[in-house]
């Protein structure tokens, strides 16, 4: 990101500005048509390659058809040289994709309620990454009692007196579950280690526990999923500038967020430390390159999937059973009943 640019906006030097910034506006259209263009040429290619199915390995095959291989512990993710940094997802390629994932996930659901599984997803990243976005794709059409989220607020002081691990074990699943973490046990190895929330002992027991604790989780039985969303310092700046000035989306910003623009490098420092410590073989780490939201959900729902060696579960069918007949019941009438205003119906007044 050139020193000249900041949440102020670009800095116009030399004669006429105005005229610059016009020519500036008018290339940079020609540039998003041009791409969008291109996008719709690819776009035949990008569906026969995600149309195939996610390929299904067992709980230890962690590669799969759409997972492909593990990103080194001491770096981002290398972005795909063939996709090029502007290059989006089409939105009719999305949507036709998602909604075929979203059916295998509901699949995947059954099993885990079918075999008694054990889920554990984490998502973790920069701020702004897209965690959330995915999340709530991931969740949109599954039951909320058999998936849920957690998304944990700041520790309490009686959480701060326990085990550091001891907050997170109350919401690991019980036989049948899946669990997504919005944010988990790694805040200490990210926003504590960078912000000076915990001590430089507790982050080092941590390092020192953490891959002792995860493999417990997997001996155990727990299929444990791990993903890191990285964005580009530009990308999140986009969307913190969005945030500020969207009054429905504001309260996803907080100065903690905006303090990670200029801690991005220690940001970057810590979570290469803690791919080191924390990459193991099992519960690696895999890196969903996210400054296309689109490409990043896609790609990380195919990938979950890939790593789960679930099945179609046949259900007992099921029949809709006549309505009997009328017993006498007399319905009360609807003035002993406080009812809601119909403020639908002042709408069609107003557009008349």
């Amino acid at each position: 990101m050139g020193k000249d640019a900041g949440l102020g906006g670009a800095v116009v030097a030399g004669g006429d500005g105005r005229a610059k910034r016009s020519a500036g506006k008018r290339a940079a259209a020609e540039d998003r048509a041009a791409r969008e263009r291109a996008d719709q040429d690819r776009a035949a290619h990008d569906g026969a390659a995600l149309g195939r199915t996610a390929g299904r390995g067992g709980p230890g095959a962690w590669g799969g058809a759409a997972g492909g291989g593990r990103a080194g512990p001491a770096s981002e993710a290398a972005p795909d040289p063939a996709a090029g940094p502007h290059r989006r997802l089409p939105k009719k390629l999305y949507n036709t994709e998602l909604y075929r994932l979203q059916a295998e996930l509901v699949k995947l659901q059954e099993w885990v309620r079918a075999e008694q599984a054990r889920i554990v997803v984490i998502f973790e990243g920069r701020d702004a990454a897209g965690k959330g976005s995915t999340i709530k794709r991931v969740a949109e059409f599954l039951n909320p009692r058999v998936a849920r989220i957690v998304a944990l607020p700041a520790p309490t002081e009686r959480e701060r007196s326990e085990w550091y691990f001891q907050r997170y074990v109350e919401h690991l699943p019980a036989g049948g579950q899946i669990v997504l973490f919005d944010r988990s046990w790694y805040n200490r190895a990210g926003v504590e280690r960078v912000m000076g929330f915990c001590t430089k002992e507790e982050y080092g027991r941590f390092l020192h526990q953490c891959p002792i604790f995860e493999r417990l989780l997997v001996e155990d039985g727990i299929l444990l999923r791990k993903y890191w969303f990285s964005v580009s310092d530009d990308e999140q700046e986009s969307r913190f500038r969005s945030r500020l000035e969207d009054p429905m989306r504001r309260w996803k910003l907080s100065s903690m967020d905006l303090e990670s623009i200029s801690q991005w490098e220690n940001y970057s420092r810590a979570k290469d430390e803690m791919f080191v410590h924390t990459d193991i073989p099992e519960a690696p780490w895999f890196v969903v390159e996210s400054d296309d939201k689109r490409r990043a959900r896609i790609n990380m729902i195919a990938h979950l999937l890939s790593t789960m060696s679930y099945h179609d579960v046949q259900r007992l069918p099921l029949s809709l059973p006549p309505r009997p007949a009328s017993q006498g019941y007399v319905r009360a009438p609807k003035e002993m009943q406080t009812y809601v205003p119909d403020h639908a119906s002042s709408l069609r007044r107003h557009q008349h």
